[in-house]
């Protein structure tokens, strides 16, 4: 049976009821088709699904009744930072949405020499509602409970400056010196590793990205497009330290 779970940004408590936003009620009642006394799930990235029970307040308005809490427990142990050259319009969501899928914690937007994508404060406002939306519906699909944070574009050079010390460095690179069968053992305490955006990093960036401790890594003997590129690295990772057994 379909599970029907809802991102909601509110405080959620059992017992409580509350007004459902307005796309989340079309959805509900119009594309689903649900209707009073069915049952949902709301999160709202706490870890926790809160069973719920829907009513309407309305022709197109609903409202939940919270009935329990539930812990969710699916959260990758291998804390993943993607650091993504910003890339045009659906790569970029499907980067989002398929990282979320796969347990990214952080996704970290960067701004590159060869970023072909600039936004001024208006369109980047919409732009990070907008991809803030594609995570929420990733993390309802997939189940999980907990959202990636995702930060605010910056130049490649001032993101590299936050990654945290004990953080294994990582970055695509068709000429690094390694692969990913030489990591080894035991699983980083949190591990970063930076996409370029279409066309890649240029060799100025490689050279900051190296001088901040960034290790060169191969990943095949073909050249990956952006939006392909990061998901195999995570899929390797998650595979070789986390939870894809």
């Amino acid at each position: 049976m379909r599970q029907t779970r809802c991102f909601v940004a509110a405080s959620l408590t059992v017992g409580g009821e509350l007004e459902l936003p307005d796309a989340t009620s079309n959805h509900l009642l119009r594309v689903l088709r649900l209707d009073s006394g069915d049952a949902i799930t709301l999160f709202n990235g706490d870890g926790h699904d809160y069973a719920a029970t829907l009513t309407r307040n309305g022709r197109n308005a609903a409202r939940a009744q919270v009935i329990r809490r539930n812990a969710v427990e699916n959260e990758s142990g291998l804390h993943i930072t993607l650091i993504q050259g910003i890339a045009r319009g659906e790569k970029m969501d499907l980067i989002l949405q398929k990282a979320t899928e796969l347990g990214v914690a952080e996704i970290w937007p960067v701004y590159s020499e060869r970023t072909e994508v600039r936004l001024d404060a208006e369109r980047l406002s919409k732009r990070l509602g907008h991809w803030r939306g594609v995570i929420q519906s990733a993390c309802e699909q997939c189940g999980r409970a907990r959202l990636p944070l995702l930060a605010d574009p910056r130049s490649l050079s001032k993101m590299i400056e936050d990654v945290p010390a004990a953080t294994l460095r990582l970055t695509l690179d068709p000429r690094g010196q390694f692969s990913f069968d030489t990591l080894a053992d035991p699983a980083p305490a949190g591990l970063a590793f930076a996409i370029g955006p279409e066309g890649g990093f240029s060799v100025i960036e490689h050279t900051q990205l190296n001088a901040a401790g960034f290790v060169g890594m191969r990943l095949g003997p073909r050249i990956l497009r952006t939006e392909t590129a990061g998901l195999a690295a995570m899929a390797v990772l998650q595979a070789r330290f986390g939870d894809l057994a």
